[in-house]
């Protein structure tokens, strides 16, 4: 941080502040939450003690937290506090209670009048503090207080860290050098070094600021920027790919990771062995990220991963061949377990049984325990995506059986070692088996998607799998009242819904969410529907028995007047009509459930729309309206309205909605009746009326089509169209005449503008 001169009468001089938390390895993942975490206590505590700054820069390495602060004050200023006390005649202890609590004598208070009499009052001065004495409380406190999610003691010493700190960095400077701050936390003592990378340059280096600092930790093969690091690192790896004609399979997580590991990258590439290139890509890709945190390097012509990038942490005099020897050898091991696990699953896929075998074991794999198992997944799976199917264009067959076999993969050596590939062997276990492609995409896909950047499946019998999926968890997990709260959502169902919305949103597929997949999937769960239907049927049983003079309860000689007939036949009754009410019961709980989450699909839905730049209100709008079920309906509405109420015809006409739907509310409370029809022009008095009506049978006879064409966009446009006879109606014509016939008639336009306005959406529920 460059030194800036002030021009003439410079004041006080304007230090600079460096800070280092040196200590043993701190693991990659929590280093750049601690550097945020550093920056945030130390200034914070700074600006509350009146010690401001004008830059910060936060750097870490996995060996050192660093913090340098430009144009940091050389004291706090000094601050006079006005402090009102008690009236000039007020008992003499109140006096001198007030004295105290001020640290002033009597002669200091300043007497004021005042509204309420005759006040004193006193000025008490804070002088300033110097920066070093301020550093020092804030340095020491956040090192006390720091939050890593874990950490350590180690020796005598009551202080956690991380790994064991070694020492604090810690110096002021300005134009007439630097100063230590000193500090001595548990034993160590603040200075003003540090060291170098570990192996490369361990001795130790005095520095005199931030400047200096970073100069002799680059010469002392220490890189102090992360990102610098991880540019280093991909530079080097994507250039030694291309000279070998390959690429570098990016990873954005795994780069930041490796930067954490290293303070010197060095940049090596080998070969992985030939048994091993035969596994699927992703298996290698996952097997060295994973265990060796290295880099996959692929042919862009095959797709298949040939090579590995690893990154060192120090040059050797073989320019790191006997690194790259050690890690292919680890590497050996590694993925020789895993051609062994994918090895043993395809002699089982390509066995007789195939996946069924997995599908089979899976009945002894818990779902949920109030949902049963894998395999009841599986059914449930199956059962919905031949319904949904034909809704989305695919074939029920293919649905049921793609279903079948999506999780199948769950019984697999493979994703039991590495659970991230579910979905993904499925696909080629499903192909191996002699399945379709279409089959095979579905295990992949159902899953997705993930996250709100991951694509969503496109091929109708993925898109029925993936929403059977989505839909019985949802269903699944409402029914039994594990719903999300506030930010908890063990169960990802926020997830789950925008997922269903996802899916059919961006495929243009209109569905009735609710009628065609809700209900449906929350009859397939394990609720007591069977059980209660089938006492039903007993019950009738019994009784038909019983009418016919029989009890199958076995040799009881009955009365003859037969009262233990009638006892049981008015018991079996009664417990009939309990068991209906219970299935009642059920059945409506059911419905309320189903709303329910309907109303929850509907909120992800709303969260959706907004970052796409929709108001809340037009989302709402859309909603009210009949068959807000079908999501892709519902989108294309509320998009359409959004767009027109962008312009000025459209934002003019809701207003003009909104005034005629007031005053023909307010006419239709008064007056007891409803103006819904009969509006003629025969009776139309002025040329704004005539003009409305020729407006309205124009916009109506567009807007009809359009809407039984689903084309939203076409009826809005056409009811923009209607903002200037609405405007010059109402600038026109008194609708409350006089005379009833024409009072009436205006109110019956009225209705017309708002049942045509109201095609497309409640205009009603609008801001403003």
């Amino acid at each position: 941080m460059r030194r800036r001169h002030r021009g003439k009468n410079w004041g006080p001089p304007v230090p600079d502040l460096l800070i280092e938390l040196f200590s043993e390895e701190i693991p990659a993942r929590m280093q750049k939450r601690a550097g945020e975490d550093l920056q945030k206590l130390v200034t914070n505590g700074l600006v509350e003690a009146g010690l401001t700054y004008g830059s910060a820069a936060v750097f870490t390495t996995p060996r050192r937290l660093t913090l340098a602060l430009g144009d940091m004050l050389a004291a706090s200023p000094r601050q006079v506090e006005e402090r009102k006390g008690p009236k000039a005649d007020a008992p003499e202890k109140a006096i001198e209670g007030f004295l105290r609590g001020a640290g002033l004598t009597r002669d200091q208070l300043e007497e004021r009048d005042t509204p309420k009499g005759k006040v004193f009052f006193a000025k008490i001065e804070k002088p300033g503090r110097p920066a070093a004495e301020i550093v020092a409380e804030v340095l020491e406190q956040t090192i006390r207080n720091f939050p890593w999610p874990k950490s350590m003691r180690w020796g005598t010493g009551s202080l956690k860290w991380v790994r064991p700190l070694h020492s604090i960095l810690c110096i002021i400077n300005d134009e007439a050098g630097a100063e230590v701050v000193p500090l001595t936390v548990d034993g160590i003592t603040a200075g003003n070094t540090t060291r170098g990378h570990r192996f490369l340059a361990p001795g130790e280096i005095e520095v005199a600021g931030f400047e200096d600092y970073q100069t002799k930790l680059a010469r002392a093969s220490v890189v102090l920027d992360p990102a610098a690091r991880a540019d280093t690192i991909w530079n080097d790896a994507t250039n030694m790919a291309f000279a070998a004609g390959l690429e570098v399979v990016e990873d954005a997580g795994l780069l930041a990771e490796v930067a954490g590991l290293v303070e010197y990258p060095v940049v090596l590439m080998g070969r992985i062995g030939e048994d091993f290139l035969g596994l699927p890509p992703e298996v290698l890709q996952t097997s060295m990220k994973e265990h060796q945190k290295f880099f996959s390097v692929r042919n862009p012509k095959s797709g298949q991963i040939e090579r590995f990038v690893t990154v060192a942490n120090r040059t050797t005099a073989d320019d790191g061949a006997t690194i790259l020897a050690g890690n292919e050898k680890v590497l050996g091991a590694r993925l020789s377990d895993a051609k062994f696990f994918w090895d043993n699953d395809l002699r089982t896929v390509t066995a007789e049984g195939g996946m069924a075998t997995w599908v089979k074991a899976l009945e002894n794999v818990t779902f949920h325990n109030k949902l049963g198992t894998q395999a009841e997944l599986i059914d449930r799976m199956a059962t919905l995506s031949r319904e949904l199917a034909p809704l989305v264009g695919a074939d029920a067959d293919e649905a049921e059986q793609a279903a079948r076999v999506a999780k199948a993969d769950l019984s697999s050596e493979m994703v039991y070692e590495f659970p991230e590939l579910q979905g993904l062997m499925g696909s080629y276990y499903a192909r191996k088996a002699g399945l379709s492609d279409a089959v095979a995409d579905a295990a992949k896909d159902h899953y997705a998607p993930l996250g709100p950047s991951d694509d969503v499946p496109t091929a109708p019998v993925s898109i029925a799998v993936a929403l059977a999926e989505k839909i019985d968890k949802l269903t699944g997990f409402w029914a039994i009242d594990e719903k999300p709260t506030g930010s908890k959502d063990p169960f990802a169902l926020r997830r789950a819904a925008l997922g269903v919305i996802r899916i059919l949103v961006e495929n243009d597929v209109s569905l009735a969410v609710l009628e065609s997949g809700i209900w449906p999937a929350i009859q397939s769960h394990p609720f007591p529907f069977a059980d209660v239907l089938r006492k039903i049927e007993d019950h009738e049983g019994l009784l038909a028995t019983l009418r016919g003079g029989k009890l199958p309860i076995g040799p009881i000689e009955m009365d003859r007047d037969g009262e233990l007939v009638q006892k049981i036949s008015d018991l079996a009754i009664a417990e009939q009509e309990a068991t209906r009410a219970k299935l009642f019961s059920i059945l409506g709980n059911l419905h309320f459930k189903s709303s329910d989450l309907l109303s929850f699909i509907h909120d992800r839905l709303k969260v959706y729309l907004r970052d796409q730049g929709i108001r809340h209100d037009i989302i709402d709008a859309c909603i009210a309206m009949d068959g807000s079920d079908d999501l892709t309906l519902l989108v294309k509405r509320a998009r359409a309205l959004s767009e027109t109420l962008k312009t000025d015809d459209g934002e003019n006409l809701i207003q003009g909605f909104k005034r005629a739907n007031n005053i023909l509310s307010q006419a239709e409370e008064a007056d007891g009746v409803e103006y819904s029809f009969g509006a003629d022009p025969k009776f139309a008095e002025t040329e704004a009326e005539k003009d409305l009506f020729a407006a309205l049978d124009k916009a109506e006879a567009k807007i009809t089509p359009a809407m039984a064409a689903q084309d939203f966009s076409t009826a809005m446009a056409a009811m923009a169209e209607l903002r200037g006879p609405i405007d010059a109606f109402f600038e026109a014509v008194q609708v409350n005449a006089n005379n009833p016939t024409v009072r009436r008639n205006r109110l019956n336009l009225l209705s017309r503008i708002r049942t045509i306005c109201s095609a497309v959406a409640d205009l009603t529920k609008l801001d403003g």
